[in-house]
C-alpha cells in the first residue's frame, strides 16, 4: 500500500509537471481587469499590456475585461477570470479593498495576481504602481511655490474611493501642510473624464470664484482649452505627463505649468512582472513602486526636459512616458500598434 500511494504521488508530481511544461511551451494565459474606459491613460495602459504580452514571446493570449464597472463589476470579471484558466491577473483596481475576496480565490488557486497603478490591501498579491502620494506632492509644491505660498487653488481629484485618488490626496495635502497660507478654492471629483473635467473649470470659471492655481489628476489638456477658449487669464496650472499638456506647456503664450509623470505603461511593467513570476523568478519585495518626476516651463532646464519629451505621434490624453526601463520591453510601434499575441 505504502509503495501505490508513492507511486500515485510521483505520477501526481509527473502530471503537474508535465501541465507545467505544456503551459510554458503554449505560452502563458494572462488574465487583465480595467474598470475605466473612455479615458486615454488606462488606453495607454491596455496597449502597453498587450505590446508586453506580445514582446516578451511567452504569452499566448490575454484575456481582457475592459469596462466601467465598480468594485463589484470587478469582483465578478476576476472571478470570470479564475474560470476561465488564466495562470496570471494584472489588475488596476477599483479600490484597495473592494476586490481582495476575488484576489485571494485567484492566488489560493494558484494563479499569480500583480495590481499595476493603485494598491491593494490583499497580502497575496504583488503591487507594481506610480507612486501616487509622491506624484501629487511633487505637483502640488511646485505650483504652491509658483503661487507665491498663497492663495486659492482649484483642486481637480479623479475618482471618489479610488485608490490613486486617495494616495494623491494625502500626498496633496502634505504639500498643502508646508504652505499654510493656500487654500483650497473648490474641490471637484473629474472621474478621471475629459468631457466632465472641462465642464467643472468652465463652471468655476464663469462663477467668478478667485483662484491663482490649479491642480489636476491628469485631466490637464482640456483644462488648458477652457481657458484659451473662455479667454480667462491664465493661472500656474499642473497635470500629468499627458501628450497634449506636455505640448501646451512649450506652445501656449503665458501658460506657467509642470507635467509630472505618471506612466500608463506600468500596464506594460505589470505584464512583464506577472510573467517574471510564472518563469520563477521572484522579485526581491512584492511592493515596487515607480518614483516620478516633474518637467516644468519656467527654467531652461525644464523646458529641455519637456521638449525632448513631447511626441506628437501620440494621443493627446497618451502619457508621453510610453515606457518603464528595466521592466517594458516593446518598441513605440508595437505599444502605438496595440497588438496582443495572437492579434
Amino acid at each position: 500500500m505504502k509503495r501505490l500511494l508513492l507511486g500515485s504521488a510521483t505520477l501526481a508530481m509527473a502530471m503537474a509537471l508535465g501541465l507545467a511544461g505544456a503551459a510554458m511551451a503554449e505560452g502563458y494565459k494572462i488574465g487583465i481587469s480595467n474598470t475605466v474606459q473612455g479615458n486615454g491613460w488606462r488606453e495607454q495602459m491596455i496597449c502597453a499590456m498587450k505590446a508586453e504580452a506580445l514582446a516578451s514571446g511567452k504569452v499566448e493570449s490575454l484575456n481582457i475585461a475592459h469596462r466601467n464597472t465598480d468594485a463589484a463589476g470587478q469582483l465578478e470579471d476576476i472571478r470570470n477570470l479564475i474560470q476561465a484558466g488564466v495562470q496570471a491577473i494584472v489588475v488596476n483596481p477599483s479600490n484597495a479593498e473592494g476586490i481582495n475576496a476575488a484576489i485571494k480565490e485567484a492566488t489560493d488557486a494558484g494563479i499569480v495576481v500583480v495590481a499595476v497603478d493603485q494598491a491593494v490591501t490583499e497580502p497575496s498579491a504583488y503591487i507594481l504602481s506610480n507612486n501616487q502620494e509622491e506624484y501629487a506632492y511633487l505637483g502640488a509644491k511646485w505650483l504652491f511655490e509658483q503661487m507665491g505660498g498663497k492663495g486659492a487653488v482649484v483642486y481637480m481629484r479623479g475618482a471618489a474611493g479610488a485608490g490613486a485618488d486617495n494616495d494623491r490626496d494625502k500626498g496633496f495635502k502634505r504639500a498643502m501642510a508646508e504652505f499654510p497660507e493656500i487654500t483650497v478654492a473648490q474641490e471637484v471629483f473629474t472621474g478621471w473624464q475629459q468631457d466632465q473635467g472641462k465642464q467643472q473649470i468652465n463652471d468655476i470659471i464663469a462663477s467668478g470664484i478667485p483662484f491663482q492655481g490649479v491642480w489636476t489628476s491628469g485631466i490637464d489638456n482640456v483644462i488648458v482649452d477652457a481657458f484659451v477658449e473662455s479667454g480667462a487669464p491664465l493661472v500656474p496650472i499642473v497635470g500629468a505627463d499627458n501628450a497634449g499638456f506636455v505640448g501646451q506647456l512649450s506652445s501656449v503664450e503665458g501658460l506657467m505649468g509642470a507635467a509630472v509623470t505618471n506612466p500608463g505603461s506600468v500596464g506594460g511593467a505589470g505584464v512583464a512582472l506577472a510573467v517574471q513570476i510564472l518563469d520563477g523568478q521572484m522579485p526581491a519585495e512584492k511592493t515596487v513602486l515607480v518614483n516620478p518626476e516633474l518637467w516644468e516651463n519656467v527654467t531652461d532646464e525644464g523646458k529641455a526636459k519637456l521638449a525632448a519629451a513631447a511626441n506628437p505621434n501620440l494621443s493627446p490624453e497618451w502619457p508621453v512616458s510610453v515606457s518603464i526601463p528595466g521592466w517594458t520591453n516593446y518598441s513605440m510601434d508595437q505599444i502605438i500598434a496595440c497588438k496582443g499575441p495572437g492579434e
